[in-house]
């Protein structure tokens, strides 16, 4: 077994590579608007460091969001790409769901939520049980609109001060490629078929094709 996975959904680029006895090599890189610069050096790092190529790969993993439309196309072209070239199966995993796997701990035993950033002055968000099973899908909206007295894991507590006012903030800010790469070698160990790579957008991006010219009249 060799998962390359990797997430670009967020502010964060992040990739990592598990060789079925754990994660042999992972790192990430926080920039909001290189994510098309930052990917493929960092894919290509990740195989050397574990003296790997790409045709070494037996799947990929990827984040599937929700997450702003440029980033978020970055990693799931990719991975269809890699995946189709290599005919390999790609695995997509919810973005929130990556965060929450490693919030769980910190989370001792409590529901939680996680809130990521969704730009316009809104977050990204989902409800989880203490063990990191999604609870509610995840849904868009402005701060005011999350459930208060969670914890709360994400960006989105960090960002927005009403969501840390209602409960504690916890666990990792961006999600981390090592826990997709974790979660996507638990789904093969127990048989589960990998999800579809779909983009998990929530809504229209912000660019628009522009409309049909007006109308001139003298």
């Amino acid at each position: 077994m060799l998962i390359l996975a990797f997430d670009t959904a967020t502010p964060a680029v992040t990739v990592a590579l598990h060789d079925g006895c754990g994660v042999a090599a992972h790192e990430s890189a926080v920039d909001a608007r290189r994510h098309g610069e930052l990917l493929a050096p960092s894919i290509a790092r990740i195989l050397g460091q574990a003296g790997a190529e790409p045709g070494d790969l037996t799947s990929i993993a990827v984040g599937t969001g929700p997450g702003p439309y440029t980033g978020l196309r970055v990693g799931l072209v990719t991975a269809r790409v890699l995946g189709s070239a290599l005919s390999i199966p790609v695995d997509g995993v919810c973005t929130l769901d990556i965060i929450a796997a490693e919030a769980r701990h910190a989370a001792a035993g409590r529901e939680f939520i996680v809130a990521t950033d969704a730009r316009r002055r809104e977050v990204y968000w989902a409800r989880y049980s203490a063990d990191a099973q999604r609870l509610s899908e995840p849904q868009v909206s402005l701060p005011a609109a999350v459930p208060a007295g969670y914890p709360m894991a994400g960006e989105g507590p960090r960002l927005h001060a009403e969501l840390a006012a209602g409960g504690e903030t916890i666990g990792p800010r961006y999600p981390s490629a090592a826990e997709l790469a974790q979660i996507a070698a638990d789904h093969v160990a127990r048989g589960i078929p990998p999800e579809r790579p779909e983009a998990r957008y929530l809504r229209r991006p912000d660019a628009r094709e522009p409309g049909r010219p007006k109308r001139v009249t003298p």
